[in-house]
């Protein structure tokens, strides 16, 4: 099951990431780098235990997918949940650049 929630996102000198915030902390978040102008590298995906098995990590996921369709970018990661996902899922194989 996966609550819905609201994505936050922002970047900042080579360095980005999708975040769930509520009351002003971070619940969520998945950070990448940018390597090229067309490329970004998903570096870590941390959930609060108060989230954890409610699929926010995957709605982060989807939602750093669709941005990459969106802008162009090509996603590799270093981040062991996110490179498992993206290897697995057929449908991020058009932005996934191991």
């Amino acid at each position: 099951m996966s609550l819905p929630i609201d994505i936050a996102h922002s970047e900042a000198h080579g360095r980005g990431a999708f975040t769930v915030t509520r009351d002003g902390a971070r619940l969520a978040v998945m950070e990448y780098r940018r390597d090229a102008p067309d490329r970004v590298t998903i570096v870590h995906t941390e959930v609060d235990d108060a989230l954890r098995g409610l699929g926010i990590a995957r709605q982060l996921l989807d939602a750093t997918v669709a941005w990459a369709r969106a802008t162009g970018t090509r996603l590799g990661a270093t981040c062991s949940y996110a490179a498992a996902q993206l290897a697995k899922d057929p449908s991020s194989r058009d932005v996934f650049a191991p």
